[in-house]
């Protein structure tokens, strides 16, 4: 009995924490600056290129590091559209405390997986889809 429950103990380490190739990578969306404006008035979209960047990162995940490269990258390229510093600080702030991967909402860090993923290098076979997909919205562009 003892025997028994050793090996499956064993396989569930073994088999259950291998990675899960069942993940399923959702085909790439963007809706802007989620739960923000994408410009100002006389200018609607002038840091919503900023923001697509920034999706494209949240969408396809990886490390926390690679967040926070993600995250500053955001920032600096809003500073860099409108010479605001508060704006792109604020901006900054916000996905910051609200993009995190456990979070169940559509604008979470690896939105386009599965909730669940967290922060987690992505395979080479997972960065293949990845560029699979984000060809397959460049091209329905």
């Amino acid at each position: 009995m003892r025997q028994s429950l050793v090996l499956l103990m064993i396989g569930v380490i073994v088999f259950g924490c291998t990675e899960n190739d069942s993940m399923e990578l959702a085909d790439f969306t963007s809706d802007g600056c989620s739960l923000f404006v994408d410009g100002t008035f006389e200018n609607p979209e002038l840091w919503k290129e900023c923001c697509l960047k920034h999706d494209i990162a949240y969408w396809q995940g990886g490390t926390k590091e690679q967040r926070e490269q993600a995250d500053l990258a955001f920032k600096n390229c809003v500073e860099k559209k409108t010479g605001d510093s508060t704006l792109a600080y604020l901006m900054y702030e916000a996905v910051r405390a609200g993009g995190e991967p456990h979070f169940p909402t559509w604008y979470r860090w690896g939105y386009g997986w599965p909730i669940g993923r967290g922060y987690k290098e992505l395979t080479l076979s997972e960065k293949k889809l990845v560029e699979e997909k984000l060809k397959k919205y460049w091209n329905s562009k």
